[in-house]
């Protein structure tokens, strides 16, 4: 029998960067969010381990036993092993989480099959610091490198979203190496709306100097009227924010009339 779980796309509604750490990591606040689409696992039972990707991103992924899927598949204690084809959906180094978010969905189908151990967020965040929030993939408040989760409201739970990248990868390193290391504030005090709407990303900036694609692609979004339209983690994705399924599908068509050579992934918040 298949398993088939959604790796969803991961998006920062808000990321605030307070400072950089004596260890080298920084200290964040973001509102994590995710969209109901992206990458889809297929796993089936095996007498080991095996890692097939495909999918119109899958010649990012180099080697696909050097990918999380196959590095989640060894953070998780099980008795058989699995099959898993991945169908990459979402662009590589994009600002969406998308090796965190298949690695969540890798936890998710054990949790399914098997169950997971008590520490299954220790294991999650030695693969990363946004993957424990994948595998719960809801709404959630990160603190600390991103792996202190807080529960969040669901207000912006359906909301219509966008997702456009502009096929230019954007590693997470470089874009924190060019942080001006200026706390700028904490995230706002209420509800995930008020939140997204009063909160920023202090790595869009940062992000910009190094792929003034980005924007390009603001400046698009914003000329659709979403209520918001911001860079989501360290770029280069973008992401725009609609009142109505309708108003966010008429921007898709403008956008894809206008830029037919950017990726782009419609959706809704969960």
């Amino acid at each position: 029998m298949a398993h088939v779980e959604t790796a969803y796309a991961k998006i920062n509604l808000a990321l605030h960067v307070r400072r950089r750490r004596d260890d080298g990591y920084h200290e964040l606040e973001t509102l994590f969010a995710f969209v109901d689409a992206g990458d889809v696992l297929t796993a089936t039972s095996a007498a080991q381990d095996a890692v097939t990707v495909m999918g119109e991103f899958a010649g990012g992924l180099d080697n696909p036993f050097d990918n999380l899927v196959a590095k989640a598949l060894g953070k998780v204690p099980r008795v058989d092993g699995l099959r898993v084809t991945l169908e990459k959906n979402l662009p590589v180094a994009a600002g969406l989480g998308g090796g965190s978010a298949d690695a969540g969905a890798v936890f998710r189908i054990v949790k399914e099959l098997h169950g997971l151990p008590d520490d299954w967020h220790e294991r999650a965040t030695a693969l990363g610091a946004d993957v424990p929030a994948c595998v719960e993939s809801r709404t959630c408040i990160g603190r600390g490198t991103g792996t202190e989760l807080e529960a969040a409201d669901d207000t912006l739970a359906g909301t219509p979203v966008l997702l456009v990248n502009p096929r230019v990868p954007l590693s997470t390193g470089p874009v924190f190496k060019h942080w001006d290391e200026k706390d700028r504030g904490a995230l706002p005090d209420g509800d995930a709306r008020t939140i997204t709407l009063e909160g920023r990303n202090d790595l869009e900036a940062p992000a910009l100097s190094l792929c003034p694609q980005i924007g390009g692609v603001l400046a698009a979004l914003r000329g659709t009227s979403p209520f918001l339209a911001r860079m989501s983690g360290s770029g280069a994705t973008c992401f725009a924010l609609f009142d109505d399924k309708a108003a966010r599908d008429e921007a898709a068509e403008r956008m894809a009339a206008d830029h037919p050579g950017w990726w782009q992934m419609r959706g809704k918040l969960r």
